[in-house]
C-alpha cells in the first residue's frame, strides 16, 4: 500500500518489552501526556483496535498499546501483526529493555514469578523471554534501557520521547479560595494574602470582585503587595522546575483571603502572570469561592 493509502489518523505507539523493564511505568507517563492507553492487549487485536480508532475521527488522536507475553501462545503473533500495521499505517514501537541481572533484583523485590519461569527459575523466564521477544526488539524504533533508571527517571525519558514539542512538562493550577469557606483539599502550597487589606470594607468596592479594575488597583496598591508576588513568584520557579525533574506533573497552589472574592482573585491572577513564563509550565487560574454570597 502507498504513502497515501495509508490510514493515517492519529500517532500509534506500540509499547513492550522485558517484564520487569517498565512498562507499567511508561504506560502511566503516556496517558499523563493525553495518550489513550490500551493494555495487555492481544496481538490479534491490535488491527480492530486500530480501525476503531481511526472511525473516531480523531477524538482519539495518540493510542498507545502496551503487549507482553502475558498473551503467552498469542504473543508469538505479534512480529507478523506489527508488519501488517506499519503497511497500513504510521506507527512507532518503543522496546522497554534491562539487563538480566536489574530483572532478577525488580522480580525479586516484588516477589512475584517470572511470567515465562514456569517450573523454573526468574532466570529460566528472563531467558525464554528473550528469545520470543528477539524478531520484535530488532524491529523497534526506540529502545529505552532501564537498567539504571528508577520509576521517575524513566517516567521522564518517556515524557522526552514522546510529548510534542512544546508540550508542558507541569501543569499549574492556581486556586483562588475564601478561608471562611474551608482551605481545598487538594492544595500543594498554600498563600495567605490575609495580610493586605481587605477591599470589602471600602464601600466603593465591597459590591465588586478581584476581576474589577477598581479592585485589581485598589489590591495592587497597597504595602506589600507587589514585593509579595516578585518574591513569592521567584521561590516558587525552582520548585517547579524541581517537579518537572522529579516528574510530578500536576500541582495546585491555593491563593486564599477571607471570602475568596476579592484579594485571592487579584492575587492569584497576578502570580500567574509571572509564573506562566517559566519554561514546562501551563498555568490556569480557577476561583473556588468568587460566586459564593
Amino acid at each position: 500500500m502507498s504513502e497515501t493509502e495509508r490510514s493515517d489518523t492519529g500517532e500509534v505507539l506500540i509499547v513492550t518489552g522485558m517484564s520487569g523493564a517498565g512498562r507499567s511505568t511508561a504506560a502511566n507517563a503516556l496517558e499523563d501526556l493525553g495518550w489513550y492507553v490500551v493494555d495487555n492487549l492481544p496481538p490479534q487485536m491490535l488491527r480492530p483496535l486500530l480501525e476503531l480508532t481511526s472511525l473516531a475521527g480523531g477524538v482519539l488522536p495518540r493510542v498507545a498499546v502496551v503487549v507482553d507475553v502475558r498473551g503467552r501462545d498469542l504473543f508469538s503473533e505479534l512480529p507478523e501483526a506489527l508488519r501488517a500495521l506499519r503497511e497500513r499505517r504510521e506507527m512507532r514501537l518503543m522496546f522497554l529493555d534491562a539487563s538480566d541481572e536489574a530483572l532478577v533484583r525488580r522480580f525479586e523485590a516484588v516477589r512475584r514469578p517470572h511470567p515465562l519461569q514456569g517450573e523454573g527459575t526468574i532466570v529460566d523466564g528472563i531467558r525464554r523471554e528473550r528469545e520470543r521477544l528477539a524478531a520484535v526488539r530488532e524491529s523497534a524504533d526506540v529502545i529505552v534501557d532501564t537498567t539504571r533508571y528508577n520509576v521517575h527517571q524513566l517516567a521522564t525519558r518517556v515524557v522526552e520521547l514522546f510529548s510534542d514539542e512544546g508540550d508542558a512538562r507541569h501543569t499549574l493550577t492556581i486556586l483562588s479560595f475564601g478561608f471562611k469557606y474551608g482551605v481545598p483539599p487538594d492544595a500543594d502550597m498554600i498563600a495567605d494574602m490575609r495580610f493586605l487589606p481587605n477591599p470589602f470594607w471600602e464601600e466603593s468596592l465591597r459590591a465588586l470582585t478581584g476581576e474589577d479594575a477598581a479592585v485589581r488597583d485598589y489590591v495592587l496598591g497597597q504595602r506589600g503587595a507587589v514585593e509579595f508576588l516578585d518574591a513569592y513568584a521567584g521561590a516558587l520557579a525552582p520548585v517547579l522546575a524541581g517537579y518537572q525533574r522529579e516528574n510530578k506533573r500536576h500541582s495546585v497552589i491555593a491563593v486564599g483571603c477571607t471570602g475568596g472574592k476579592h484579594r485571592s482573585v487579584v492575587m492569584a491572577r497576578q502570580l500567574a502572570e509571572r509564573l506562566e513564563t517559566l519554561a514546562g509550565v501551563a498555568v490556569r487560574v480557577r476561583d473556588r469561592d468568587l460566586g459564593r454570597e
